[in-house]
C-alpha cells in the first residue's frame, strides 16, 4: 500500500534516463521506476532520455509540423476540427482557453496558439470508428502534402510504443502487475497534437498566454518541444518551474486521468505555454495517451485504504475527456 504524504517541492522538472526504453534491464527497470515515482509524486513532470525513439523520426515531425502551419489559411480552414465527429483537424489561433480550468486566476482570454489533432488511423467504417470515439478515425489529411499522413502515422506508433513502457513503469511505481494500465490501452484514446506559437505580440491581452495555465486532461502526455523554449510547470510551493528544452528528450507529465486513477497519489500539474521570442514561431508535438473510451478509472488497489479512502467518482474515460472538452472549447464533443 502506497502511502500518501505532501509533495516536496522541486525548483527544477528531473531527467530520468530510461537507459534504451524497452531494452533496458529488470534491475534498471526497478531503479527507474523509483525515480518516476519521485517525480510523479512532487510535480507530475519528468523528462525522459535514452528513450529509444529515433532522432531523425523526431526532427521530421517538427518539420512536417511546420510545413503544416505554412499552408494557406483556406486550406487549414477547410480541415477544421468541428468538421469531424471526432473533432480530429484545425483549431485556429484564438479558438481555446486553457486558463478557464485554473480557478486560481482570473478569467483569462484565448490563447495565442494553432494546432492540429489527429488520432489512430483506422478506417471511418471501423467498428470503434462508428462510434464516433475521440482518438479513434475520422482524421482530416491536407491533401496538397499528402506524405504527411504517412509522418503522423509513424509517429504515433513510435509514441504509442514509448507510451506503454512508460506505462508499466508507472505501474511498477505504484506497486502493481508492469501491464496493470496497458491492457486498458488496447484501443486506446490517442491523440497527437501539433502547436504553432507565434511571437508574443504586443497587443496580446494581460495575462495572455500561448497555452493559459492548466492541466491536461487524460492520462499521460508525451511532449516533444523546438529549441525556443516557453514551458513553466507549478511545484508544490505555486512557483513556476521552467521546463527548458533538452536535446534527444520528452517531457512527460500525468493528466487528470490518471490523477483520478491514482487516488490522488500522482500529480496531474498545472503548466503554461509563453513565447518570448520576438521573431521566431515555437513548435511543440504532445501525445496524449489515454485508456480505450470505455475503461472504468476508479482507484487503483494501492492507492485506497481505510486511511486513505477514494476522492473522486467513478467514471469512464469517455465521461471525463467529454467533459473537459466542454469546459475548454465550450460546446459539445461528439463522442
Amino acid at each position: 500500500m502506497l502511502i500518501y504524504s505532501p509533495p516536496t517541492t522541486l525548483s527544477a522538472v528531473p531527467v530520468i534516463d530510461l537507459k534504451g526504453g524497452v531494452q533496458s534491464r529488470a534491475e534498471d527497470r526497478t531503479a527507474i521506476a523509483a525515480q518516476i515515482r519521485d517525480a510523479c509524486r512532487n510535480i507530475g513532470f519528468f523528462y525522459v532520455v535514452n528513450h529509444g525513439v529515433p532522432e531523425a523520426l523526431v526532427q521530421a515531425q517538427f518539420d512536417w509540423t511546420a510545413r503544416f502551419f505554412d499552408l494557406p489559411m483556406a486550406e487549414k480552414q477547410s480541415l477544421h476540427m468541428r468538421n469531424s465527429p471526432t473533432t480530429a483537424g484545425y483549431e485556429p489561433i484564438a479558438e481555446q482557453k486553457l486558463d478557464s480550468q485554473d480557478t486560481t486566476s482570473e478569467a483569462a482570454p484565448p490563447d495565442l496558439k494553432e494546432s492540429y489533432y489527429c488520432g489512430m488511423d483506422v478506417p471511418d467504417d471501423h467498428p470503434f470508428a462508428r462510434r464516433r470515439v475521440r482518438g479513434i478515425g475520422h482524421n482530416q489529411w491536407p491533401d496538397s502534402i499528402p506524405e504527411f499522413r504517412e509522418q503522423m502515422v509513424a509517429y504515433q506508433a513510435a509514441m504509442r510504443g514509448l507510451g506503454d513502457h512508460l506505462l508499466s513503469l508507472i505501474a511498477l511505481s505504484l506497486d502493481l502487475e508492469a501491464d496493470w494500465f496497458n491492457k486498458h490501452h488496447d484501443w486506446p484514446s490517442a491523440v497527437l497534437r501539433l502547436v504553432r506559437y507565434p511571437p508574443h505580440p504586443e497587443s496580446a491581452a494581460f495575462n495572455q498566454l500561448g497555452a493559459g495555465a492548466h492541466t491536461d486532461w487524460g492520462g499521460i502526455t508525451l511532449l516533444a518541444q523546438d529549441d525556443i523554449g516557453g514551458l513553466e510547470v507549478r511545484n508544490a510551493s505555486n512557483e513556476w518551474v521552467a521546463a527548458p528544452p533538452i536535446a534527444g528528450s520528452f517531457v512527460i507529465n500525468l493528466g487528470d486521468l490518471m490523477a483520478r486513477w491514482t487516488n490522488g497519489v500522482y500529480q496531474s500539474n498545472m503548466h503554461r505555454v509563453l513565447n518570448a521570442k520576438s521573431d521566431q514561431d515555437r513548435y511543440s508535438v504532445p501525445y496524449f495517451y489515454s485508456p480505450r473510451f470505455d475503461a472504468v478509472i476508479e482507484p487503483v488497489p494501492t492507492c485506497v485504504s481505510d486511511g486513505q479512502p477514494q476522492k473522486y467518482e467513478v467514471c469512464t474515460t469517455a465521461e471525463h475527456m467529454d467533459e473537459m472538452f466542454r469546459l475548454s472549447y465550450g460546446y459539445e464533443a461528439t463522442s
